[in-house]
């Protein structure tokens, strides 16, 4: 148990950098670590954390959310080790967590394997099956043809149900990654080094990972009032001030500015990883959903929008990680030689018929994308992709390419106003959490199931 209330308030903010806490809830807690360290705040810093901090869950009537506050986790294989178990005796017994562990379901297949002696990876039902003379030869005669059936049908199954679980693992981490960066991979030590660093890093996070709203206009931006205040408090005391956990989230100059070369570089290895990890996943997408039209990125039907726009979300963060280290590393003349584009999300039709009909029209960013080489092919070196054509692309359409940040980091924006977070329901921002449960609770509400069944019961 942590020995002191400002330490346990340190343990709650480093566990929000993986849940889906609402930055109202972060403010409140940052309020919590000053009282425990008896830190009194300046007026500006007060005062911003106070706008938010009094809609915290805690302090309002009802202290509730209809929307979840930790991202979906894929679900294991604790009902197949289960089963496993009960048909593999000699297998040793597992810890309760073992159904989310990739390398110890592993171990499960390979060791119950060895028992019918099947290899792993042999899932053919008519090849790789032993038949009665060949169990026989093998010590395993005493098992029935069904017996047998049975351990190799569950046996195929797990390996199949692994493959799910590191495919969904995967797509969380590109998810969590996308929304907060690098944040949830800070190790405690590193995070509660400094308190302050601590709370920046915590609230600029909660921002991030904020839900979308449905709107023809653009989404809110994490750093805000808020984010600026606790900033401003890190530049006050720069010398004991964490620059290189503050990085992970706030890739600005002047964070990355107060790195040394070898800092600069392990984020930057880190980066490159993970931007090629998302292009993969940009690649599978676009090959599953060929009738994508690049030149409008319009949902049709048979688009896995989600797995794209959660990839696209990952790549625009990695992308402008990327670019700022890779420029505060005076690599431009990288950037010259390999410049890869943007990738623009997947609009549905009601949202693109709701920009023409406001006067809007397709952004000039999907235009340029539409004309560059693929991001995925530009990585692997099988299409080039330099500086001095994204610049003439963008100039064709009238886009800036340093302001729009095709070609450099974008330039540091002004900190947004602090507004509250709304409850959603599939996007749409509704009055309080209790109607947003009612509504989602009821068929076909703000989204495309049963809507007959919804308009009849509303109107």
């Amino acid at each position: 148990m942590p020995s002191h209330p400002a330490e346990e308030q340190l343990r709650h903010l480093h566990a929000s950098l993986r849940l889906r806490k609402r930055p109202e809830d972060i403010a409140h807690l940052v309020q919590e670590l000053f009282a425990a360290r008896r830190v009194t705040p300046d007026p500006a810093t007060a005062a911003a954390l106070e706008k938010a901090a009094a809609h915290a869950l805690s302090r309002v009537w009802h202290g509730y959310t209809s929307m979840l506050e930790d991202f979906a986790h894929p679900v294991g294989a604790r009902r197949q080790l289960g089963r496993a178990a009960a048909l593999f005796p000699s297998l040793p017994p597992l810890p309760e967590d073992a159904g989310d562990d990739p390398a110890r379901i592993e171990a499960v297949i390979r060791r119950a394997g060895e028992e019918i002696h099947r290899e792993y990876g042999e899932n053919d039902f008519g090849m790789d099956r032993l038949n009665r003379a060949e169990r026989a030869e093998a010590g395993i005669g005493e098992l029935s043809k069904r017996q047998y059936n049975k351990r190799f049908r569950l046996l195929r199954r797990m390996e199949a149900k692994l493959a799910r679980l590191l495919h969904e693992q995967r797509r969380r981490e590109v998810v969590v990654t996308g929304k907060g960066a690098l944040a949830h991979t800070l190790s405690y030590e590193e995070f509660a080094g400094d308190p302050d660093t601590a709370a920046f890093v915590a609230y600029l996070t909660a921002r991030g990972y904020m839900r979308s709203v449905f709107t023809n206009g653009g989404q809110r931006r994490p750093y805000d009032e808020v984010a600026d205040a606790l900033f401003q408090r890190l530049r006050a005391a720069e010398e004991r001030t964490n620059w290189y956990a503050v990085a992970h989230v706030h890739p600005v100059p002047e964070v990355l500015g107060h790195l040394s070369d070898d800092e600069l570089v392990r984020l930057l290895v880190r980066w490159n990883r993970f931007l090629r990890e998302v292009a993969e996943l940009l690649e599978d997408a676009w090959e599953r959903s060929s009738s994508i039209e690049p030149a409008s990125m319009v949902v049709r039907p048979g688009h896995d929008s989600s797995t794209w726009n959660q990839a696209a979300q990952a790549w625009s963060t990695a992308r402008a990680h990327w670019f700022a280290l890779m420029t505060e590393l005076g690599q431009e003349e990288v950037l010259d030689r390999v410049c890869p584009g943007k990738v623009p999300r997947l609009m549905a039709a009601d949202v693109a018929y709701w920009h023409r009909r406001s006067g809007g029209g397709l952004h000039p960013d999907t235009y340029v994308w539409a004309e560059l080489p693929r991001p995925w092919a530009v990585l692997r070196g099988e299409e080039e992709c330099p500086r001095s054509l994204v610049e003439a692309v963008c100039a064709r359409y009238g886009v800036d390419p340093v302001a729009g940040g095709w070609t450099a980091p974008r330039p540091v924006a002004e900190p947004a106003p602090f507004r509250r977070t709304p409850e959603l329901v599939h996007g749409v921002a509704v009055a309080d959490p209790l109607t947003a449960s009612a509504l989602r609770r009821s068929a076909g509400v703000f989204s495309g199931r049963g809507q007959r069944a919804a308009a009849a019961e509303w109107l």
